[in-house]
């Protein structure tokens, strides 16, 4: 990794081994999977004592969306019992990335930059000029970590690389700016009878001017979001001893 030169002379973009990134996102990736179990464990619904202000009322699907003051930023999450859907059936669709389009409506191309390890991988989220104005015209490049935990809870950790590695390995679009995605994901709980809790948290640094009402259209898009994974989850069954 070269970072040694002066600011005003540097590319703003590094150079990594791929053995240096994978090195960096394993370590990354351990403080996000702990705030996703830590977003998961919290007093499972409702106000609590950690900081999570409920902003809805369960609605008729049973979401709950709150959030959480982060810095300056806020931490959006999610989190619904998904009956008769298990964490793997959910896990699966929430994965396909070929498929992301059919239930995040704002994104317009998602691909793989770089497989690390089966479980590692390097991924691009395009949206477009239509999207929302939190999403409108903004790529990130972000890693993605899976893992099982001991009891079989599912984790999806995903946050940004930092912007110069990011540029080393796909430089940015004129025509896009690029957001910062924080300690985000997923984290999907087996329960009885092939049931599963979902709880999905996501941090966002837009990188630019937003509309206050944006927070209003986000609990909107965090909804839709696990109600159209919900879809495609009980659509797609799977083998369950899988």
């Amino acid at each position: 990794m070269n970072n040694n030169c002066p600011t005003a002379a540097c590319s703003r973009s590094w150079s990594i081994s791929e053995d240096s990134l994978r090195r960096y996102v394993h370590f990354a990736s351990e403080n996000c999977i702990q705030e996703l179990l830590s977003a998961s464990d919290s007093s499972r619904f409702g106000n609590g004592s950690d900081g999570w202000k409920v902003l809805n009322d369960l609605d008729n699907n049973g979401v709950e969306i709150s959030k959480r003051r982060s810095g300056s930023l806020h931490t959006f999450r999610s989190r619904r019992l998904l009956k008769s859907v298990s964490p793997q059936q959910f896990i699966t669709v929430a994965n396909a990335i070929d498929a992301a389009k059919q239930w995040d409506s704002d994104l317009v191309e998602a691909r793989y930059i770089k497989d690390l390890e089966d479980n590692l991988s390097i991924i691009r989220l395009r949206f477009g000029e239509n999207s929302k104005p939190l999403f409108r015209n903004r790529e990130f490049i972000v890693y993605e970590r899976r893992e099982t935990m001991e009891d079989g809870t599912l984790v999806v950790a995903v946050a940004s690389l930092p912007k110069e590695i990011a540029a080393g390995l796909h430089p940015k679009q004129n025509n896009s700016i690029r957001g910062l995605l924080l300690q985000s994901g997923w984290v999907v709980e087996k329960l009885e009878d092939d049931s599963c809790m979902v709880t999905y948290v996501v941090q966002l640094d837009p990188a630019g001017w937003v509309p206050k009402c944006f927070v209003n259209r986000l609990n909107t898009k965090l909804v839709m979001i696990i109600e159209n994974l919900r879809k495609l989850a009980q659509a797609c069954p799977i083998n369950p001893e899988k």
